[in-house]
């Protein structure tokens, strides 16, 4: 069965605020197993402290993140590919992943084949060293350019590059999460476990428009963001299906996400997914 983590995303704050081993102790009294690396600045000091949470606490690093050029907050291969390789040797990290791709290259096909085969020598130069870079997709990813998603241009043109799969976003790009798991097998070797909810209409909002005091356009902007990310159980996504399927198709890893928790304590809406995942057999 694949390990059981968390995107640390979700507690960022609180790894700015109060560092990373105290927020590896919350995770751990969670019953949480790992936790994956996104959204904070990895000094040396946050790495000793991923060190020490695995000795002190048995919580694994799954992955951390990485991009290409300078500028985001994971490791730029360009310019540290040897540190982010050290660290995830002493972390025992197995996996590096891309947290999107570059705007500029979801335009075209021949920009996206372009980013793709600028990251394929950095992929093919970490499995030489025992560490496995994983694409995460949004839903862009499902896209397609002369009838080719983005997904498979990638997976042609960057063949060392797997995936980290956002089933959530799966969903809200317009393909059936099982359908993507079957066409991807063997490549999806991480998975965001994050729900999909649509919450109710605003009344106040809803009344304003049949008052006439809001035009058209500006009702159907409400309507449309009722897409929300939700605490897994708790929104429409089929789990008891959906995580033997992420298994079969060769996940190391589930990682609970919710990217926005809409005025709820993250701790509090992750202990709630925990506790659905307790569930139903993880």
């Amino acid at each position: 069965m694949p390990v059981l983590g968390l995107q640390l995303m979700m507690l960022k704050d609180r790894i700015n605020e109060q560092g990373m081993y105290e927020v590896l102790r919350q995770v751990r009294d969670l019953d949480i197993d790992a936790v994956e690396v996104s959204q904070v600045e990895m000094t040396d000091e946050l790495i000793d402290d991923l060190v020490r949470g695995k000795a002190d606490l048995g919580v694994e690093t799954a992955a951390m993140s990485a991009s290409i050029a300078p500028g985001g907050n994971g490791f730029a291969l360009e310019t540290e590919f040897d540190r982010a390789v050290d660290a995830c040797r002493r972390t025992g990290a197995r996996f590096l992943r891309i947290g999107m791709m570059p705007f500029s290259a979801m335009v075209s096909k021949d920009a996206c084949e372009a980013w793709a085969a600028e990251v394929e020598p950095y992929a093919a130069r970490l499995a030489e060293q025992g560490v496995t870079l994983c694409y995460h997709n949004h839903h862009v990813d499902l896209i397609q350019f002369d009838g080719e998603r983005i997904f498979d241009i990638v997976r042609r043109v960057a063949p060392s590059l797997l995936f980290e799969v956002d089933l959530h976003w799966v969903q809200r790009g317009g393909m059936a999460p099982l359908d993507m798991l079957e066409a991807y097998t063997g490549a999806c070797k991480l998975i965001h476990v994050k729900d999909f909810r649509i919450a109710p209409l605003d009344a106040d909002v809803f009344a304003r428009f049949d008052a006439g005091d809001m035009d058209r356009a500006e009702f159907y902007g409400h309507f449309l963001s009722l897409a929300q990310f939700a605490e897994v159980g708790q929104g429409n996504m089929n789990w008891p299906d959906l995580l033997p399927a992420a298994e079969k198709a060769g996940a190391e890893y589930f990682l609970i996400e919710q990217d926005d928790t809409y005025g709820r304590d993250p701790l509090d809406a992750i202990r709630d997914s925990r506790e659905y995942l307790r569930s139903i057999g993880y």
